[in-house]
Formats: structure tokens, sequence, C-alpha cells
């Protein structure tokens, strides 16, 4: 059974997203896959995250924003909030670690790729310790 590990941040618009890409970007171990979901819902990602992240080589255009369910949390191996975790609704903490990411909304494209280097080396780590 594939064990998925789910990324989690407010509106899952710009940095689930991101992690969520870099996760199935690298990781090349069968038994894992990346998933985002968000806290609130919303209609698109953002385009500076859609613009960064192809500066790095990975579309998320297709990608669509997902809201968080009870679901995904009970089925995640592991869960990542982004800097959410204390609006989660649901937080297991023997699976769960929040990685305190600042929220890049309102700011500029810069602050974005500032976000996305961390995400990017946060899952690189995170992809190694789970053989992928």
């Amino acid at each position: 059974m594939v064990k998925t590990v789910l990324f989690v941040c407010n509106e899952n618009s710009a940095r689930s997203q991101m992690a969520e890409s870099f996760f199935n970007h690298y990781n090349t171990n069968p038994e894992y896959v990346g998933l985002s979901a968000g806290l609130k819902k919303t209609d698109a990602i953002k385009p500076y995250a859609l613009e960064v992240m192809k500066e790095k080589g990975i579309d998320m255009s297709a990608q669509k924003p997902k809201m968080l369910t009870f679901e995904m949390i009970d089925n995640a191996y592991q869960i990542y909030t982004m800097g959410c975790i204390k609006s989660c609704p649901a937080a297991p903490p023997e699976k769960t670690f929040d990685w305190k990411l600042e929220d890049p909304a309102g700011k500029p494209v810069e602050a974005y790729r500032t976000i996305r280097d961390e995400i990017e080396a946060r899952v690189k780590g995170l992809v190694s310790d789970l053989g992928g």
C-alpha cells in the first residue's frame, strides 16, 4: 500500500502545493506519494507560486487547491504543516510536523522564491530520510 505524505497550509494555493510538487518530483520510492491540502477554500494556485516553480522546471498549472479532510488526515503516513498547525482541525502528534514557514501571500515574488527554496531543501531532506 502506498503511504501518503500530506502537506497542509492555509489555502493550498502556494506552500503546500510547492511541497507536494517537489516531493513527487524528487521522490523515487514507489512506497510514497505526496499530497497537499488547505484549511480554507480557494479557487486557484497563486500566480507567483506557479511562476517560481516553473523557474525550477516544475509545472503546477494543472493542479487545483484541495480542502483538507479528516479522511486525508487519517490516511496520511506523515503530515507536514507549513506554519498553520494551530489552525489544523486535527494534527495527530505522532505523525504531524510543523515546518513553521512564512506565508508569502500578498508579498512580492522574491518572498515566494525564498519560501520555495526553503521548501525544496526540506523536501529533499525528507525524501532522503524516506529512502527516495
